[in-house]
């Protein structure tokens, strides 16, 4: 059932752009290809255990914490505000 304007299944296709947007976004972060011996920000020696455990690493713990942290989620707002709709 459609509210207002929108047609039906349109909050479902909303819901599933957000998911896969998600997806896509995770999957372009991991890693591929050949891991570094050395650390691509500071140089510090990546342990083996590491290398083995995430084919295509390229920094150490410490530096992709700090990448980690920095990553922001998609600024869309598909949801819209209730102003918006009241309008």
């Amino acid at each position: 059932m459609a509210g207002g304007w929108s047609r039906d299944g349109a909050v479902q296709d909303q819901i599933d752009d957000t998911v896969n947007d998600a997806v896509a976004g995770a999957r372009s972060r991991i890693p591929a290809g050949e891991s570094l011996k050395y650390c691509a920000e500071c140089g510090e020696t990546i342990p083996e255990k590491r290398r083995k455990a995430l084919p295509g690493v390229r920094r150490c713990i410490a530096c992709q914490s700090g990448q980690d942290k920095a990553v922001r989620h998609s600024a869309i707002n598909r949801r819209g505000s209730k102003d918006s709709q009241l309008r």
